[in-house]
Parts: C-alpha cells; sequence; structure tokens
C-alpha cells in the first residue's frame, strides 16, 4: 500500500507518513494492552484526552467517561462520528505480544480479565488518527467534526448517557452521525445496508421465588428450580411457534442460576435471557411472550410471580438510506468499485443509533475490515468479535479504520 518511500496510502488519493502510521499502531496496542469495562473507562478517557490536548483539539467530558472532540475548521458542514471505547470481560488468548492481561470489576463486585474484544480500541484509534490527518490538512476541507468517544457501548449505556447528560446542548449539531465497527473482513472490504443495521436488543433478569424445604421432602416446597427449566424450556417455542419463519429473532438464556448443596430445594432460581428482534413490532409481541409463559409457567407451579428487571435495552440502528448512498460512494472512491458488501440483516446491536435519533438526525454505520487476505486463505474464517482469539492485524486495522474514516468525513467536508 505504499506509493512512494516513508509514505503508506489510506485509501486513494490519501496518503500519510510512514512515521504517522507507526505512531498510531504503536497507539492502538496500547490501548489493546489496557481496556477498561464498560462505564469504567476513566484511563481511557483520560488517554483520549490527552491525545486531543496535543493537537489542540478542544474536548469536554460527557456521560461520565465519555469524551467529545470539536474539531474545528471554518464555516461549513458538521458531521458527527463515534467510536466506542469499552472492553469486555474476556481473557484473551491471542498470544500477541501486546496482548491484554488487565483485569477489571464487573457491576456484581467480581473482578474478571478483560480484553479488547470487539475492537474498540481500532475505532479510538483509527478516529483520533482521523482528527490528527484532518488537522494537518486543513486546506483540504472545511466545517466541524464531533469527535464522540462513547463509553459503554456494550451494556447499551454509554450513548444514551452521553445524550441525557446534555451532548447536544454542548456540541454543535450534526447534519448526520457516522460510526464503524471493525469485523472479520479483509482490510479495504467494507459492510452496510440502508435500513435497520443490526437488531434490536433486549436483556432481562428472571427470578423465581419458591419455597425451600429438604430435598428428601419435595411435597413440602415449592421448587423454583422445576418451575424456571420449565419456563426456559417453553421459551424456546417463541420463535418456532409463534412468529413467521420469515421473521428473524433468537431468544437466548444465557444464564441460569439456583441452590447451594444436593439435598437443599432452594428458595429461588434466577435466569437472564437475550432477545434478538428486527424492529419494534416484533420486539412488541416477543417480549409480551415472554411475560405470558413465565406468568403462566409460576401459575401452574403454585408459585408466586416472577420478578423480572431489565439489564439493558438497545435501540434500533437505523442507516439513513440517502446517507448510506453517499457512504457507500465515498468508500467506493477510495478503495474501488468492489470494495463495498451490501450487509444483510446482523442479529448483533449498537446503541450508536441512540446518538442520532435522539435529535432527529440522520445516522450511517458501516463495518470494515482489519484482516490481511492470507488469514482467510483456503475458507479459513479468521476468529470474530467476543471471541477470547479476535486478533485483527494492527497495522492493517488502523490504515484500513483510519482510511475509512477520513474518506468519507472528506465526502461531507471536503472543499
Amino acid at each position: 500500500m505504499t506509493d512512494t518511500p516513508g509514505t503508506v496510502q489510506l485509501a486513494q488519493g490519501l496518503e500519510a507518513t510512514a512515521e504517522f502510521v507507526e505512531e498510531h499502531v504503536q497507539m492502538y496496542k496500547n490501548f489493546h494492552q489496557a481496556p477498561e469495562l464498560s462505564s469504567e473507562e476513566h484511563r481511557t478517557a483520560e488517554a483520549i484526552e490527552a491525545r486531543l490536548e496535543e493537537l489542540g483539539i478542544e474536548h469536554f467530558r460527557s456521560g461520565k467517561t465519555g469524551v467529545v472532540g470539536l474539531l474545528v475548521n471554518g464555516e461549513g458542514p458538521v458531521v458527527g462520528f463515534r467510536a466506542d471505547t469499552d472492553g469486555l470481560p474476556i481473557e484473551e488468548e491471542t498470544g500477541l505480544d501486546y496482548a491484554s492481561t488487565a483485569r477489571g470489576i464487573l457491576p456484581d463486585g467480581k473482578e474478571a480479565p478483560t480484553m479488547h474484544g470487539c475492537g474498540h480500541d481500532t475505532h479510538i484509534t483509527a478516529a483520533l488518527a482521523a482528527a490528527a490527518y484532518l488537522d494537518a490538512h486543513r486546506d483540504a476541507w472545511q466545517g466541524t467534526v464531533v469527535f464522540l468517544f462513547q463509553p459503554g457501548e456494550e451494556t447499551a449505556y454509554g450513548a444514551k448517557a452521553m445524550v441525557d447528560d446534555g451532548l447536544w446542548d454542548k456540541a454543535p449539531r450534526p447534519e448526520v452521525v457516522l460510526a464503524q465497527h471493525v469485523m472479520p473482513l479483509q482490510a479495504g472490504k467494507f459492510s452496510l445496508r440502508p435500513g435497520n443495521m443490526a437488531s434490536l436488543a433486549d436483556s432481562w433478569k428472571i427470578t423465581v421465588r419458591g419455597r425451600q424445604a429438604h430435598g428428601s421432602q419435595p411435597e413440602s416446597s415449592l421448587d423454583p428450580i422445576v418451575a424456571a427449566a420449565s419456563m426456559v424450556m417453553r421459551l424456546q417455542t417463541i420463535v418456532s411457534r409463534e412468529l413467521s419463519p420469515n421473521t428473524p429473532a433468537v431468544v437466548t438464556v444465557g444464564t441460569f442460576h439456583a441452590g447451594l448443596k444436593e439435598n437443599i430445594i432452594p428458595e429461588t432460581a434466577e435466569f437472564s435471557l437475550n432477545v434478538r428482534t428486527p424492529d419494534e413490532d416484533v420486539r412488541a409481541k416477543v417480549l409480551g411472550s415472554i411475560e405470558r409463559i413465565v406468568a403462566a409457567e409460576a401459575q401452574a407451579s403454585g408459585i408466586g410471580a416472577p420478578g423480572i428487571v431489565e439489564i439493558n435495552r438497545f435501540p434500533r440502528l437505523f442507516n439513513d438510506a440517502e446517507h448510506t448512498e453517499r457512504v457507500t460512494k465515498a468508500l467506493q472512491k477510495g478503495y474501488g468499485e468492489d470494495s463495498v458488501i451490501i450487509a444483510p440483516l446482523g442479529m448483533g446491536s449498537e446503541d450508536a443509533g441512540w446518538l442520532g435519533d435522539a435529535i432527529g438526525v440522520p445516522v450511517v454505520f458501516w463495518a470494515f475490515g482489519g484482516f490481511a487476505e492470507a488469514a482467510f486463505a483456503d475458507g479459513a474464517v479468521p476468529a470474530g468479535n467476543h471471541s477470547p482469539q479476535f486478533a485483527p492485524d494492527a497495522e492493517l486495522s488502523v490504515i484500513n479504520g483510519t482510511g475509512a474514516a477520513v474518506s468519507v468525513l472528506m465526502e461531507y467536508l471536503g472543499r
């Protein structure tokens, strides 16, 4: 990708020095080694602020650990650009010499290994590199970029927290909010679609309360384990029997906890579930079915109504058709006509949509590749996001993420 000695091609018509790329590759590795869990991104926010300070870019906090940078270059359009910043409770197994050994504290107070297992370290670095590139090439563009370094994406907390903290009272209103995400694609390839880009998501914790008794005296109990197990099994029929086969949806029970000893029927059983749906109508139907089944199974078991607590709720991520076409053309201009793949509707979820929906402005979200061609040799598929082996190529992901960010921003801001 090097055109002339000492330069690196970020995208067609966009070159950077080799030193620029190496600086940001090292920055990426530093972020990778120091992940922090959702809403605890204190050191990460401080590092972002320090870099914006070096660049002379005005910035402020939003949503406790969110950082907003305002890169202003005269009169012109205003564009928002989101990069999420949180890591995941995963023990890294990549074997990289810059692998994370960090630990974090979960909301329940337990300690957990922590990893940037979804590539948010790449997103931070690409956004900071794009800011540096645009700052160094002010003669090529005009307007304002609102860089949104957003915490808590993995818990659907961060975007809403920034909005609730008065984000759009402090920052200029953009005409569009842009966001990108590294995925197991070849570098130089992109994936997006108009309309729903990701699924809605809801996570609930359900507590079933019975009556404790000795294991040898089940007649004295109201067994919450049997009741909860019946609920779990019946919940599996929602997608298979209550929705059309053409309607994508997922109901997953991810945890189930009950009891401390094999000869005690416990008082409570608790399970949590995660639901993915394509739109608000299907969401309402599936969540209503869950409530109905849980209540009915409780009644059939002779126990009281279970307690239901919402853990998180992801909003829609809707790519505006007109702006999606504009972003697609910018990426094709930078990387070639065949660089953009029309994405299928994914069952993954994102909270970036809140940033635009909160003020009624369009959003465009795309995926970009961070892996070498060799990673796909002989039909191989590299480990994906949220895997302990997820390991984008450091240099290629920084180059591709930065090039894509600058290419799209220049589409809106270029002179």
